[in-house]
Parts: structure tokens; C-alpha cells; sequence
């Protein structure tokens, strides 16, 4: 009841207009969420990829074979939560170039992961599954790869779900014009 009470002071509060963006955000927020799939997965930006090749970079200077692998990791983990498909396809490739090398099964976990949200933000949801259920296979209470898991099959459910829209939509559009041409013809 409080909370309730909070929200609606700070809403008199506010401005015409951004109670009106409220208003507009409450209506079309779950709208843009359904559209934009609604993970949770984090997104880098351009800035922290360029760190994490730096840091590579500087690694491969004098590092130890262990801070060379992790600052490869951040890396990978860098380029396959970026929002640039090009990052993504690298850290893709990155990783997988690097699976067969992994001797650990928490590395090999964390390696599947990666490799899963790559693919799951290259939209390729089939792969992406595939490679979460070897990682719970690995760690079966992992939380991130359980919330993954659960990403990926709601976005799976929701482009059936349009796909599904655009096929009665064009149906109707299709019947439509039949009937239309009918009664003309009448």
C-alpha cells in the first residue's frame, strides 16, 4: 500500500509530458518487450570491446598463458553481448576456435554459454538451445544458462506466434480481395 501510495505522489509530480510518457509506457511497454524478446541478457558497448582488445593486446606482450586465456574470455564475452552483428560472428568464432583446446569443464561451461548467447543474438535460437542443454548438462542448476534456456524459448514462441499473425493476416487480405472481386463481378 505504501508503494502504491509512493508512485502516486512522485506521479503528481511529474510534468504533463512525462505523465503522458508514462501513460504511453505503461500502454506500449509490453508491447516493445513482446516485440523486442525481453531478455535480460547485458549488451556491451563499442567502448568495452575496445578495452577488451586492448587488454588481448597488452596480454599477448608478456603475459602468462592464464591472463592471456582470460583476457581472452572477457574478450569473447565482450564481442558475443555486443550489439554489432560483426562482434558478435567474432566472438562466435573466437570461441569455438578455443573449444577444443578447453580441458576444464568450467571453462568448457563457460565456453558453451558464451557460444550460446553468440548464437542466440545472431538469431539462430536452434544452436543456441543446443549448446545451453550441454552446459546444463555440465552445471544442471547453472542460472545463467536456466535463464538462457528460458530466453530462448520464449523467443522461439514468440516469432511463432507473429509468424503465425502474418500468415492470418495474409490470408484475410487474400479473402478480402476474392470477396471484393465477387461482388464487383455481381
Amino acid at each position: 500500500m505504501l508503494i502504491r501510495a509512493l508512485k502516486l505522489v512522485d506521479y503528481n509530480l511529474q510534468t504533463p509530458e512525462s505523465k503522458m510518457e508514462v501513460k504511453i509506457n505503461r500502454f506500449f511497454g509490453p508491447i516493445v518487450t513482446f516485440i523486442n524478446g525481453g531478455d535480460r541478457l547485458p549488451w556491451t558497448s563499442p567502448d568495452i570491446v575496445v578495452g577488451c582488445e586492448r587488454e588481448v593486446a597488452d596480454a599477448n606482450k608478456g603475459a602468462s598463458d592464464e591472463g592471456k586465456n582470460e583476457s581472452i574470455m572477457r574478450l569473447s564475452w565482450a564481442l558475443v553481448h555486443s550489439k554489432q552483428p560483426e562482434d558478435v560472428q567474432r566472438g562466435i568464432a573466437m570461441l569455438e576456435a578455443s573449444l577444443a583446446n578447453t580441458s576444464s569443464p568450467l571453462q568448457q561451461r563457460e565456453k558453451l554459454y558464451l557460444l550460446a548467447v553468440g548464437y542466440y543474438r545472431s538469431g539462430e535460437y536452434s544452436r543456441s538451445r543446443e549448446l545451453t542443454v550441454q552446459c546444463l548438462e555440465i552445471a544442471p542448476d547453472w542460472r545463467q544458462a536456466l535463464s538462457l534456456k528460458k530466453a530462448i524459448k520464449d523467443r522461439i514462441t514468440k516469432d511463432g506466434v507473429i509468424g503465425i499473425g502474418i500468415t492470418v493476416t495474409t490470408i484475410g487480405l487474400i479473402a478480402g480481395g476474392i470477396i471484393a472481386s465477387l461482388i464487383r463481378r455481381k
